[in-house]
């Protein structure tokens, strides 16, 4: 090989210098690996250091000589070589010639293995273009990752992640905040490694309720990629916004706001405009697509913790075989990002017509389109169910027809300032299915946990007892009236006139 793709001496010196000082070891090996060292015997030296570091043993002549003889990769000719180089002190100029010599091999590999899949076994061009993308990836990441981890590795992994879990005592967020209690104490959050599927059939709120899962996300100072192949992001960043103002939706849309909302609105916009939200919106997105773009985001920006599909049927992919194995390689392929970057990966989904015919209308896992890949590689499968929305629509449809019957009709249905929703968890890998409860906020598609919704005795009880527990109370504030519900069946009018 080339002598510009490796450099022996400074291999030694480091590796000396490392034997002189063994207290340096731990911060050279957060940043090199094995494999970074061309020679075997240095790679060899390199992984009896790192477990004698692990057993807590002196990292000296000895002790190497004898794991390397436990190893059974002792050559001492080239220990002697080591020993006999001059210790360094500025070892960081050292580690990144070694890091960066590193590098040049694993892209001549890379133009190697190219030629091959291009030319001799004439792959086609997307799953070049892929396997470039991949690997690319992981010489940027300078990935260490074996085909097989080993009992001992695992184990060790798995002890050290018990303790963490312990260490954290009542504070059971294991994964990423999902923005919900509710939400979060049945699911602990979302795994990094995830895929969640979250279906419902249309105008049931499931890009809203990512959306609020996005707001909240972003607030917290995490990035979020959001590809969105029905919306532009135009739409997007204008429900946003509704939801940080408390602005209806529809008089965003059309511009119709007093001065209080344009100033809430102008310090929204400067707020998100800070934010990391990151929106494709080309409209046509492949796995290969989604793959190459989330690859190199998630490289550019690591502070990226979920990305968000909307939606899944929306995709498209390669296969000649029909609509039920593009989907499939679609569900795994995003499984398997996931699992590469780290991160979950929520993809929305639309659910079968079928969901319509039932006189229950809750969502089950069969009812999933394309059902059976999806359902195989997701973690978490939930359902946004809301059944004021059938209930309107039924109310509807009544109304319509004693109006085409010529007769008088009143429409029973009375709109909620905020709509209970379930979310039905109707698969968890690592966890309980079932439902949490959630309120919709219709005006500024906003979705809130159900804390119980505030009547005037709910707001009375609750204020007596505070201010008798803190005399020092000198206001209270509610916010706001038109979101509090009441007993009285005569109307929205009264119920705000009892309030």
């Amino acid at each position: 090989m080339n002598e510009n793709m490796y450099n022996i001496n400074i291999e030694r010196a480091v590796l000396s210098a490392i034997i002189f000082d063994p207290q340096i070891f731990e911060e050279l090996a957060a940043k090199l690996k094995a494999h970074d060292f061309y020679l075997p015997f240095h790679q060899h030296i390199f992984v009896a250091m790192e477990e004698l570091s692990r057993e807590d043993k002196p990292i000296d002549e000895e002790f190497l000589k004898s794991k390397l003889s436990a190893n059974g990769n002792y050559d001492e000719v080239a220990l002697l070589d080591i020993l006999a180089s001059n210790p360094i002190s500025n070892t960081d100029a050292y580690l990144e010639e070694i890091k960066s010599r590193s590098t040049k091999r694993s892209l001549a590999t890379l133009a190697t293995t190219i030629k091959k899949v291009t030319i001799e076994d004439d792959l086609p061009t997307d799953e070049v273009m892929n396997l470039v993308e991949k690997k690319l990836y992981e010489i940027t990441q300078n990935s260490t990752s074996e085909d097989f981890r080993e009992s001992k590795e695992i184990t060790l992994s798995m002890v050290e992640e018990i303790h963490r879990l312990k260490a954290l005592g009542n504070q059971k967020l294991l994964g990423v905040d999902t923005g919900f209690h509710n939400l979060n104490d049945h699911t602990q959050g979302f795994g990094k490694g995830d895929l969640v599927i979250i279906a419902a059939r249309p105008a049931m709120g499931k890009t809203s309720l990512c959306l609020n899962m996005t707001q909240k996300a972003i607030e917290r100072g995490e990035g979020i990629a959001f590809f969105s192949l029905e919306m532009p992001a135009e739409q997007l960043m204008l429900r946003l916004l509704s939801t940080e103002t408390s602005i209806p939706l529809q008089k965003l849309r059309v511009g119709d706001l007093t001065d209080e909302e344009w100033t809430n609105l102008s310090k929204a916009t400067d707020a998100m405009a800070r934010r990391k939200l990151f929106v494709d919106d080309g409209g046509l997105a492949t796995i290969h697509h989604v793959r190459s773009k989330l690859r190199k985001l998630k490289a550019k920006h690591p502070e990226i913790s979920m990305a968000i599909i909307d939606y899944l049927q929306l995709m498209s992919g390669d296969s000649s075989e029909g609509r039920q194995q593009v989907i499939s390689e679609i569900s795994r392929g995003l499984k398997q990002l996931a699992r590469e970057l780290e991160i979950p990966i929520i993809a929305l989904s639309q659910l079968n017509r079928g969901v319509e015919s039932r006189d229950n209308k809750r969502p089950m896992l069969s009812d999933l389109r394309e059902s059976g890949s999806i359902e195989q590689d997701a973690d978490i499968v939930m359902f946004v169910y809301r059944d004021d929305v059938y209930r309107e629509a039924a109310e509807k449809e009544r109304e319509m027809k004693a109006k085409a019957e010529g007769k008088e009709y009143e429409n029973k249905f009375q709109k909620k300032a905020e709509e209970e929703t379930e979310l039905i968890i109707g698969k968890h890998r690592n966890g309980p299915t079932g439902t949490v409860r959630l309120m919709f906020q219709k005006r500024f598609t906003r979705f809130v946990d159900d804390g119980g919704l505030a009547t005037i005795h709910h707001v009375r009880s609750k204020l007596r007892k505070l201010k008798a527990k803190h005399p020092e109370i000198s206001m209270a504030i509610i916010d706001y009236l038109q979101l509090m519900s009441g007993d009285s069946s005569e109307g929205r009018q009264q119920v705000i006139s009892e309030i």
